[in-house]
């Protein structure tokens, strides 16, 4: 096979237009990945913990029972069911905006942030629709100080966040892959 021809088929398969697939398949990895350990720490932890004092983990973090019927940091409490499913249907409905986000990632920290986020709205979104309540668990503390108490699916989104900005701020000079610039 001449050299040209084998560059030709080298260059094809490590091209820009195989990599958004690739950071698809990765963001959608952590999105499921992010669902099966909030429902998981839910389904351990809901039951065992409700109606029961904090336990002490370690001098810093305890295992709580927290329903927060609101959205972050318990902002906009919500006991009439057509609030919660105003919350949980506006949760699905960002994560479909931002699956669109992911199907057209071209950077895997993109991806992943998308996935992180996607998967954590889904996560608190179902606790909504099943217990008309995100359930909360882990509080951290210092120094007498409790911060507000979270699951994996706040943790998600959180990290999520935390990577889009990172790649805003570092990678958006990225030259875009040839196929998805606008002409």
């Amino acid at each position: 096979m001449p050299i040209t021809r084998s560059c030709a088929i080298v260059a094809i398969r490590w091209s820009p237009m195989a990599e958004p697939r690739r950071y698809r398949l990765w963001g959608l990895a952590l999105m499921l990945l992010v669902l099966a350990l909030d429902r998981l720490s839910k389904e351990a932890l809901i039951d065992r913990l409700d109606g029961q004092d904090p336990i002490t983990v370690t001098g810093f973090f305890n295992l709580v029972m927290v329903w927060n019927r609101g959205v972050s940091f318990g902002l906009f409490q919500q006991d009439q069911t057509t609030g919660r499913l105003v919350l949980a249907g506006f949760a699905v409905l960002v994560a479909l905006g931002l699956a669109i986000w992911l199907w057209r990632a071209a950077a895997p920290l993109l991806a992943a942030g998308l996935g992180l986020v996607i998967g954590g709205a889904l996560g608190n979104a179902y606790d909504r629709l099943i217990y008309g309540a995100v359930a909360d668990f882990f509080d951290a503390h210092l120094m007498g100080v409790h911060f507000w108490a979270f699951n994996i699916a706040d943790a998600a989104i959180t990290f999520g966040v935390i990577c889009l900005m990172a790649d805003a701020v570092f990678f958006s000079g990225r030259p875009m892959p040839a196929a998805t610039k606008e002409n």
